[in-house]
């Protein structure tokens, strides 16, 4: 009885008003759909800043090629401190500041996602996030010209944040079984490029009312998103007491007995620990790769709409605003992306591979874009949509199936109280990168964007190398599964002969 009123206690809000039984597909899809709004919520408001940025730092001395400097005229005097000479460097610490904290809170975000309600975290996560964007863009209204107002609503901006991810992976995995992995999640993933494209034109269209505006009207959005999420999202199958009954089809009972947590038996087990965790074969080659793909392309979230706005293309300056909007074509690349590295590693069996495949491929992409980019507006958009699918591929792979592989890994023995920790780790580590990335990028790019696309090849390669290990090891078992396999044919062979 006590037990069965704690369940009862854990059902949201909203659908304790629903009687009787319901249809598992049905519980599936109202999951995906609120988790892949929830997080669309959470790249919108993240996007915000890099679109904004122009608008604070209207700097004049840019690069527009290997080596050379042109000046941009603009009428528009900027925010202080940030138009200031030292304005770029200020933005970059802003955006280090807040994902150093991001990163931090990620680790201690896994933990709570292992042992709490993970609706009440993902929701607090989601109104405090909102809350401290909207008093960030407040600073429009209220005059507020100290850094410090900005450094410090940021960072506790970014620690909420920390709380979506693990939340998200952990509540699709008790839901969602292996079959196609990769592929569904390379595809429900494109809720981080539907972010940053909804939070880039969302932005730019209100830049013109004041940048204020550019952070209230998505803070209230996300708000709004995040109640819904806290009156409707079941967590588990567990917490709304489904059983699987004979009345079912059976792809409705694989995908119950087969959830994404791989529970092969009804033990109760212990949130597994941080360093525990890190011991998982994979778990470091993978979490260091991600620290540079998400260096890479945490560096195109935050400056890319500024890198726009400050080069010209086709001898023309696009305003902020297009910039900004023009600047979603790296995400509509990454959508892409995510699919395609998805889909390529279940038909190869081979997340390493995919993975440093795409890394590699991101290095010419990232030369020709700098290179060719600025000679026309059809130059442009191709080459940036083609270094977005390569950038966010890997990444997008990482974050998703290779974080749930890895969670369920056959070294933790069933426990299924570990992929949001695990998740914390691998994302976590790379958000370190992400947040070194647009901090170097911001001192960097006042004497030349070159070195900017230089430092983002090396780590575009060094991404790639850590996974050597791993890419040998899948390399190995498939030429042993071919021998395999011919030398069984070869016999096949001989007795028909005989």
């Amino acid at each position: 009885m006590a037990q069965s009123h704690e369940t009862t206690s854990r059902k949201p809000p909203g659908l304790r008003l629903f009687r009787g039984a319901k249809a598992l597909r049905n519980y599936q899809t109202l999951v995906l759909v609120l988790t892949f709004l929830a997080y669309t919520c959470f790249h919108m408001t993240r996007k915000i800043t890099s679109i904004v940025k122009s608008e604070l730092d209207p700097q004049t001395k840019v690069g527009s090629a290997w080596g050379r400097l042109h000046t941009r005229n603009t009428l528009n005097v900027g925010w202080y401190p940030f138009n200031t000479s030292d304005g770029s460097a200020l933005l970059g610490e802003i955006d280090v500041a807040f994902l150093a904290v991001y990163s931090i809170g990620m680790f201690f975000a896994g933990h709570l996602g292992d042992r709490m309600d993970l609706r009440i975290v993902l929701t607090v996560g989601m109104i405090g996030t909102a809350i401290f964007t909207a008093l960030f863009g407040a600073g429009y209204w209220l005059n507020i010209h100290s850094f410090y107002y900005f450094l410090v609503f940021q960072m506790i901006a970014g620690l909420f944040q920390s709380s979506g991810w693990p939340s998200v992976v952990a509540v699709v995995g008790n839901w969602f079984g292996k079959s196609k992995r990769g592929l569904i999640m390379g595809i429900w993933n494109a809720h981080t490029s539907i972010g940053n494209i909804s939070g880039s034109l969302l932005a730019a269209a209100l830049l013109k009312y004041g940048w204020g505006w550019s952070f209230a009207i998505p803070s209230f959005i996300m708000a709004l998103v995040g109640l819904v999420v806290f009156f409707f999202l079941p967590v588990s199958p567990e917490v709304m007491e489904m059983e699987i009954d004979d009345g079912e089809t059976n792809s409705d009972k694989d995908i119950a007995k087969e959830p994404l947590l791989e529970p092969r038996q009804e033990v109760k087990h212990k949130a597994i620990g941080f360093l525990e965790a890190w011991r998982i074969p994979g778990v470091a080659p993978f979490a260091l790769c991600l620290f540079f793909s998400k260096l890479v392309a945490y560096t195109f979230l935050y400056w890319l709409p500024f890198y726009i706005s400050h080069t010209p293309i086709g001898n023309e300056y696009l305003s902020d605003a297009m910039a900004g909007s023009l600047s979603t074509i790296f995400d509509v690349g990454g959508v892409l992306g995510g699919v395609l590295a998805g889909h390529i590693s279940d038909r190869l069996n081979a997340r390493a591979i995919t993975a440093a495949s795409f890394m590699y491929c991101a290095i010419p992409a990232l030369f020709l874009y700098r290179t060719y980019g600025s000679m026309s507006m059809t130059s442009n958009i191709c080459l940036m949509f083609i270094t977005g699918m390569f950038v966010n591929g890997p990444y997008a792979l990482i974050t998703t199936a290779v974080s749930a592989d890895l969670g369920t890994h056959s070294s933790l023995n069933g426990n299924s109280r570990a992929l949001a920790t695990v998740t914390a780790i691998i994302d976590g580590t790379g958000s370190v990168g992400a947040a070194i990335g647009p901090l170097l990028t911001g001192y960097i790019s006042t004497e030349s964007w070159s070195a900017v696309f230089t430092m983002l090849m090396a780590a575009a390669l060094l991404a790639g190398l850590l996974l050597t290990h791993l890419v040998c090891a899948e390399l190995r078992g498939k030429l042993s599964s071919s021998v395999s396999k011919c030398v069984a044919n070869a016999q096949a062979t001989c007795s028909d002969q005989v």
